[in-house]
Parts: C-alpha cells; structure tokens; sequence
C-alpha cells in the first residue's frame, strides 16, 4: 500500500515559518504589507515588484509572467523544477515534519 503525502499538513507547517522560507529560497526579497515581493530568480527580472508570495495563503504569482500557484509547495516546484510530490518531500524534510498521512 503506497502512503499518501499530507500536502495540508505541509503547506500548513510551511506557513508557519513562512517568512524564514521565503528568506531562504528568495534572499532578494523583502515584506511589503501581506505580501514578500522579490525578483523571479527564473527569469531576467532587473526590480522586484511582479513576484509576490502572500505570507498568509502562501498563494504566489509573478504578474509580469502569469505564472502562479496556490501554496508553498507549488511555489518549491515552480522554483527547483521538480514536481509537487518532489517538492513536498523536499519540503517536509526542511521543515522536519512527516510527510505522510
């Protein structure tokens, strides 16, 4: 039997100590407001300003790109290239919490 990764438990953990992450995975950034604006290390971004995560859904997007995502695993894929399994393991372990359900 294959056991299920526990996304909620993830993501839910992973805002808890959100800022620290951010710091972590986007060191050019910084918190405006709700919101840690940096530059999208994916791409030739000159000013921050279209990146923003919001520190309290976790939701992300880059407004000059379109691209976007609803929690901070997705956020972990979209910026290492691997998938949200990946990802979510990746996470889990950072934050030293079981992966699994």
């Amino acid at each position: 039997m294959t056991q299920r990764i526990d996304f909620e438990k993830i993501n839910r953990t992973a805002l808890s100590c959100l800022p620290s992450i951010l710091a972590r995975w986007l060191p050019d950034g910084k918190t405006q407001g709700a919101e840690y604006v940096a530059k999208n290390p994916l791409r030739n971004d000159r000013h921050s300003g279209s990146f923003k995560v919001n520190l309290y859904s976790g939701k992300w997007g880059d407004f000059a790109t379109g691209d976007s995502g609803g929690d901070i695993v997705s956020l972990g894929a979209f910026l290492t290239g691997i998938s949200q399994k990946e990802s979510a393991l990746a996470l889990a372990e950072m934050l030293g919490v079981d992966a699994y359900e």
